[in-house]
């Protein structure tokens, strides 16, 4: 996409059995939307072999940069690490379960020019009944008690500007990172535009979103809700600049 640069976030633990597809993808993908791009793996303390088949790799993948933990710290904590490790000016991320089509990143990148973030929500899902079951409830969750304003919070295809994601760099170390941000977007009165994405089967490798992170992320909600939420400071009100102009695209004000 003529002009754009854009810095690409793709959090890694013990992903080696897809890590080889997910680099490809970038930088083919990327090639073809951005003038300018890098691809920043971040490799959260893998007790596979995800960091040493990234080594391999960087030769034949000129944009990308391999970025590591030692310990493992959390999902919430690599992304953090990448956004501040990014160039350009914006800032995007995804998994590295190859479960989203990155041709989907230019159609959120051009809505930048208008709103300071942009995220992608799973229109049709591949996950599991029972998975999208309790991130259907989590969403209404974070909704009603935190006004995230997104329907799919926790979809990893996300575009911010670089001068705003440096606003929202999250605290958490886990997966209520997306929850954490949005919430923040909200508070300064950033606009947040969505666009349905295209999801797919995961094709190797193990989520590491198990039935026994919901109680964990659940405790976490509540305890953000109680501190930086229901006594937490008052919402900034969208100022002019930041108001989109009229448009067929949906709007999170």
């Amino acid at each position: 996409m003529s002009g754009l640069k854009l810095s690409l976030v793709i959090p890694a633990y013990n992903e080696a059995a897809v890590i080889d597809r997910a680099i490809a993808e970038a930088e083919s993908a990327l090639a073809r939307q951005f003038t300018d791009f890098e691809v920043l793996v971040v490799d959260d303390g893998s007790t596979d072999a995800t960091a040493a088949r990234v080594t391999e790799l960087l030769p034949f993948s000129p944009h990308t940069r391999l970025l590591c933990h030692d310990p493992n710290r959390g999902y919430g904590a690599a992304l953090r690490t990448g956004f501040e490790a990014a160039r350009y000016d914006l800032v995007a991320f995804t998994d590295a379960d190859c479960q989203f089509d990155l041709a989907d990143l230019g159609r959120l990148a051009a809505l930048t020019h208008e709103f300071p973030i942009a995220v992608g929500y799973r229109a049709d899902r591949k996950d599991p009944w029972l998975r999208r079951f309790y991130s259907r409830g989590y969403n209404l969750l974070a909704r009603a008690m935190l006004g995230t304003r997104v329907r799919d919070a926790d979809c990893a295809l996300k575009v911010f500007r670089r001068n705003t994601v440096g606003q929202l760099l999250p605290q958490s170390r886990g997966f209520f990172v997306n929850t954490e941000m949005l919430t923040r977007a909200r508070q300064l009165g950033l606009p947040i535009t969505e666009l349905p994405v295209t999801h797919r089967p995961r094709i190797g490798g193990e989520s590491k979103v198990s039935i026994w992170e919901i109680p964990k992320t659940a405790r976490t909600l509540l305890a953000f809700w109680w501190r930086h939420v229901l006594f937490g400071p008052k919402p900034v009100p969208a100022s002019a600049n930041l108001t989109p102009k009229p448009g067929s695209t949906r709007k999170a004000a």
